[in-house]
C-alpha cells in the first residue's frame, strides 16, 4: 500500500510503499477512503507527543470500507462502510474501563500515534472502536466528525447546560460544535486569530451571535468557553470573559504552559477543566445526531501525495474548516 510515514518528529513525512496489513483477532482491515488532518496530528509530528511509534502513519478521521474482519468479529462484514477515531484500543479491565470512561484507560493506545493511522490506502482497526456511517455523508464530509466533531462533542458536554458558549479557535472543531450548539438553542460566540476574516465570516455564517479576534472581549460575559487553540495564554483570557459559576474547557491533546493569573478570574466558583479523547458513548450519541441537525463540515482535499502541504496549511492557519486527504 501506498502511506504517508513520520519517520522522525520535525521532518516531513515521507511517500513510501508499504506492505498490505492483515486484521488480527477483533481486528478490521479497511480501505482507506478519507482522512481528515487534525491538529493533533502536528503535534505528534512535531514532537510535541512523546514516544510515538516510529516509523508512523499518522492521521486518526478515518473513513473507510471494511474489506476483511478478523477472528472474533461478528459486527462487522466487508462492505461496511465505517469510521475509525483517535481511540484506537483500551484494555477493557481497569476501574476507568469499567465504569464507561475507558477514554482515561492508562493501557489506552491511539490511533495514528502508537498505531499506524490513515495517511495510507489501507489500515487496521480494533472492532470495538469502528463506528458506522451515516450514508447522508460523502467520506470527505464524514472524516472530520471522527475526531474534530467527536472531540467537540465531549468538550460541549463538560459545557453542561451554558446558554452563552464561546468558542476559542474556529477550526475544525469549532465550526462543528457551533453548528450543534444552535441546534440546542445556545448563543455562540467565536473567537478567531486576530484578523482572521474568513474564519470569522465562516463563524457568522453558521450562526455565531458575534465573531471577533481572541484578543476581544465578547458583547456580554460567557456562561462556558470551550478552547480548541492549544494556546495556554488563553485560558486567563477566557476566565475573564466568563461569568461567575462558569467553565473553561482545555479540548486539545497538547496546550503551550497556562501562565500564571490572578485568583480573582477564577474566583465566584469558575471551573477549568480538561477534555481526555473520546468514549465509545460520545462516538454513538454524536454519530447519530450530526445526520439529523444536520451538520455539515466545510473541507479542503488534497490527494494523499500532499500529506506535506496539508499539514503546512494547518500549521500556518491557513485552512477554514478542515482539511481532507483523499485516496485514489
Amino acid at each position: 500500500m501506498k502511506a504517508m510515514v513520520l519517520t522522525r518528529p520535525n521532518t516531513l513525512l515521507v511517500a513510501c510503499t508499504l506492505p498490505d496489513p492483515e486484521p488480527g483477532p477483533h481486528q478490521v482491515l479497511i480501505k482507506v477512503h478519507a482522512c481528515a488532518v487534525c491538529r493533533t496530528d502536528l503535534h505528534v509530528i512535531d514532537g510535541e507527543l512523546p514516544h510515538p511509534a516510529l516509523p508512523l502513519v499518522p492521521g486518526h478521521e478515518i473513513i473507510g470500507t471494511v474489506l476483511a474482519a478478523g477472528p472474533g468479529v461478528e459486527h462487522l462484514r466487508a462492505g461496511d462502510r465505517v469510521g475509525v477515531p483517535w481511540l484506537a484500543w483500551s484494555c477493557g479491565e481497569c476501574a476507568y474501563c469499567r465504569s464507561g470512561r475507558e477514554n482515561l484507560c492508562d493501557r489506552a493506545r491511539y490511533t495514528g500515534y502508537q498505531v499506524n493511522g490513515g495517511y495510507a490506502e489501507l489500515t487496521v482497526a480494533d472492532a470495538r472502536y469502528v463506528f458506522p456511517i451515516d450514508p447522508s455523508y460523502s467520506d470527505e464530509e464524514a472524516a472530520p466528525l471522527m475526531c474534530a466533531g467527536l472531540i467537540g462533542y465531549r468538550a460541549l458536554r463538560m459545557a453542561g447546560q451554558a446558554e452563552r458558549l464561546g468558542l476559542y479557535g474556529f477550526g475544525a472543531a469549532a465550526h462543528i460544535v457551533a453548528q450543534v450548539a444552535r441546534h440546542q438553542g445556545r448563543t455562540v460566540y467565536a473567537f478567531t486569530r486576530p484578523g482572521d476574516a474568513e474564519a470569522q465570516a465562516l463563524a457568522r455564517s453558521l450562526g455565531a451571535a458575534w465573531a471577533g479576534g481572541s484578543d476581544e472581549a465578547p458583547p456580554e460575559l460567557l456562561d462556558a468557553a470551550l478552547l480548541f487553540a492549544p494556546v495556554g495564554a488563553l485560558v486567563p483570557t477566557a476566565l475573564k470573559a466568563t461569568a461567575k459559576g462558569g467553565t473553561v474547557v482545555c479540548a486539545g491533546i497538547h496546550m503551550s504552559d497556562i501562565p500564571t493569573f490572578p485568583y480573582e478570574l477564577l474566583w465566584g466558583e469558575r471551573v477549568v477543566r480538561s477534555v481526555a479523547n473520546l468514549t465509545r458513548r460520545d462516538g454513538e450519541e454524536f454519530l447519530a445526531l450530526a445526520p439529523r441537525i444536520p451538520v455539515r463540515t466545510t473541507t479542503t482535499a488534497f490527494p494523499l501525495a500532499q500529506a506535506n502541504e496539508a499539514v503546512e496549511r494547518l500549521r500556518r492557519g491557513q485552512l477554514a474548516g478542515a482539511a481532507v486527504l483523499t485516496m485514489s
